[in-house]
């Protein structure tokens, strides 16, 4: 463990799997926001604080087992499925299936369809004249589905931070880091979506995108996450441009 703080390599290897466990984590923490934002403020906090300590603790769990992890990429079931050759001679899509594929197909399933009945909550006026009956109304619901996708974003972290680095400290490490940085953000998070809610419905549109991406993974059509990441990043400036748009008009219709 020693050798480890004096190596370069080492540092560098830590510092680029904080920042890669940073940003699949933000997928985490924006479910965590929108599920625990439809609870009175109280329970929400708490659900936040359950949500992201059991992200830690499966993470951890997870990295004690990691030989079993890594076994996950072993198929499981083959359906024997002769697909359509892509432009390079390869199959366009996998039709041996993994455990690790098979949990990212359920959990982009599940994000999907948790989204799309979010959003349909958000626009449909019928949703809101009934009481909203897609509403999240227990703690009990609000943590089971934390968990859920706890789970599903816990193997898609571990698998990735296997593919960075052999070194079981720098994992560990970089895990708890990144989960601390969550901690830390889950409370600004929450209350800047509850405040902005054209922030909401941008940010179920990317769990749907990401839902689509986590069926594409387990379906063996790997999209980088570079492209993922930076149509994230442009859809947020633009929405921040709206918000000040919108922040100047109203000043200027109700000045002081």
């Amino acid at each position: 463990m020693l050798d480890l703080l004096s190596q370069p390599q080492a540092w560098a290897a830590f510092a680029a799997l904080v920042t890669m466990e940073i940003v699949l984590g933000i997928d985490n923490l924006i479910f965590i926001s929108i599920v625990s934002g439809k609870l009175p403020e109280k329970q929400a906090r708490i659900a936040q604080r359950v949500g992201l300590s059991l992200a830690l603790i499966l993470r951890l769990a997870l990295l004690s087992v990691i030989a079993w992890i890594v076994g996950l990429t072993a198929p499981v079931i083959d359906l024997g499925i002769q697909g359509a050759l892509g432009e390079h001679g390869e199959p366009s899509f996998e039709t041996a299936f993994s455990w690790r594929d098979i949990i990212l197909i359920a959990g982009g399933a599940f994000l999907c369809v948790k989204a799309t009945q979010e959003i349909h909550h958000k626009v449909s006026p019928e949703a809101h004249s009934d009481g909203g009956t897609k509403a999240v109304t227990s703690l009990g619901a609000a943590i089971v589905q934390i968990i859920a996708l706890d789970a599903v974003f816990s193997v898609d972290s571990i698998l990735t931070a296997i593919g960075m680095t052999d070194q079981l400290p720098i994992m560990v490490a970089a895990v708890i880091v990144a989960v601390g940085v969550m901690f830390a953000a889950a409370g600004p998070v929450t209350r800047f979506v509850n405040n902005n809610p054209t922030v909401v419905m941008l940010a179920l549109a990317f769990l749907l995108m990401i839902g689509m991406v986590l069926i594409a993974e387990g379906f063996g059509r790997h999209v980088p996450k570079g492209y993922i990441y930076s149509a994230m990043a442009f859809a947020v400036v633009v929405e921040v441009l709206n918000m000040l748009s919108r922040r100047r008009r109203t000043k200027a219709q109700h000045p002081a």
